[in-house]
């Protein structure tokens, strides 16, 4: 079979170890590819999208867009198109399996769930968006009865034929609109985890995001909301579920009022497996977090910095604004992905914030959207890391919290938001 592996990315490499035993198999790419595997065919350049219909199979990475093909060939292409996900959910030994998609919030829900499963017995395979990709998940040898926990983004959905056993949304708000056509499309990404859901399925979304109700209403499965009953809840500063004390609030581990949903979100997933409160509780009181969401990298001089580099939408920065009471000097600003400022520029005026730094394409927009609400205690940073860190350190004073929430992408200066994260840690502990 002649196969067709568009981009070369982890699933890209994923899928060409995978498909390549007894195929033909060319690896498509708009870059150059250095380090090929030695028996792949390559075909590169800007035109790398044309002339498809030559494969019986094409692969699709995330990062494609689907109109993307269409437009290099025609409609009926897509009838050939498959992806790393479609392909792990068609063969995946077991049918445990959990999906968490949303805006913010996937890795850490996700993982929490992974790790509240394993604290209870169970055997748990965790990949997709979050680093390992779904064949790649395979290696590891998944049993029947294993459970295997999915983080997928619309980039993975968009085109999904399948939907898991529990599907989960979180909070949903405008995001990727650089990629998609407009929120419409975005939002119809989401809903297709969801779509062919059956009544056996279970489906859980955030109560207070009405566009999470509305994604997780797609199939059929039985809907169950968090926080509020019958999912995981909050009530007098007590986390609980179905009447049954989780733990208090003040001993959840994680940093910020917006972590708590993850935490709701989480419980009342593995709550559908097993109605057992200690591996719940042992979790929530001790996983810190993943790297890059509100870190504490060091404190020097009274003064705390928090690498948020995952924070990539305002929306995301401003619920770390939210996480801390303590006067801020925040790191605003990256590339332009189309969103709006406006409640950004709001919450930095009426939150407690010094200062802002603002950096990248989109430092001057987010300059109009602070003026608009009178705040003007902002100057603007260079493209150099190390010189961003030290104008933060000159900005604050003892108590205070220097905060890396950009609340946008980070193209444009460094390669993603691990790398500004990367660099922002180094920089800050080369501060003396």
């Amino acid at each position: 079979m002649k196969i067709a592996i568009l981009g070369y990315g982890l699933q890209g490499k994923s899928s060409f170890e995978y498909w390549n035993k007894g195929n033909e198999v060319t690896i498509c790419d708009q870059n150059k590819i250095d380090n090929a595997p030695f028996n792949a065919k390559l075909k590169t350049g800007e035109n790398y999208l044309r002339d498809l219909a030559e494969f019986d199979l094409i692969v699709r990475s995330p990062s494609i867009y689907p109109k993307d093909i269409v437009s290099s060939n025609d409609e009926s292409i897509l009838d050939k198109v498959t992806t790393n996900t479609n392909e792990f959910f068609k063969v995946c030994p077991s049918k445990n399996i959990i999906g968490v998609t949303g805006t913010k919030g996937k890795g850490t829900t996700s993982t929490l769930i992974t790790k509240m499963l394993e604290a209870d017995g169970k055997t748990v395979h965790l990949g997709g968006n979050i680093g390992t990709p779904p064949l790649e998940m395979l290696e590891a040898g998944i049993n029947e009865n294993d459970y295997v926990v999915l983080e997928l983004a619309n980039f993975q959905l968009i085109d999904i034929k399948y939907s898991p056993h529990i599907a989960v949304c979180l909070m949903v708000v405008p995001e990727h609109q650089d990629w998609h056509e407009d929120m419409e499309e975005y939002v119809t990404a989401k809903k297709q985890l969801f779509i062919n859901q059956t009544p056996s399925d279970i489906a859980i979304y955030y109560s207070e995001n009405e566009i999470s109700k509305d994604i997780a209403s797609s199939g059929s499965a039985i809907k169950i909301p968090y926080f509020k009953d019958p999912g995981a809840n909050i009530e007098n500063e007590v986390i609980e579920i179905n009447g049954q004390r989780i733990c208090r609030t003040d001993e959840v581990k994680l940093l910020g009022r917006h972590n708590l949903q993850n935490v709701c979100a989480a419980i009342t997933t593995a709550w559908q497996i097993d109605k057992n409160i200690s591996p719940l509780k042992d979790v929530v009181v001790s996983f810190a977090g993943l790297e890059h969401r509100l870190e504490l990298v060091r404190e020097l001089n009274g003064v705390k910095y928090y690498d948020d580099s995952f924070a990539t939408t305002p929306e995301s920065a401003i619920v770390a604004i939210e996480a801390f009471k303590d006067p801020k000097v925040i790191i605003l600003g990256g590339s332009d992905k189309g969103a709006e400022y406006i409640q950004l520029a709001k919450n930095v005026a009426g939150g407690n914030v010094k200062h802002a730094v603002l950096i990248g394409d989109t430092a001057k927009s987010i300059e109009q959207a602070l003026k608009n609400e009178g705040f003007s205690d902002y100057s603007f940073g260079s493209k150099d890391i190390n010189e961003i860190v030290e104008l933060c350190k000159e900005k604050s004073s003892p108590g205070d919290v220097v905060l890396l929430s950009t609340g946008c992408a980070s193209f444009g200066i460094f390669k993603d938001y691990k790398d500004r994260g990367d660099k922002f840690s180094l920089a800050v502990q080369s501060l003396s």
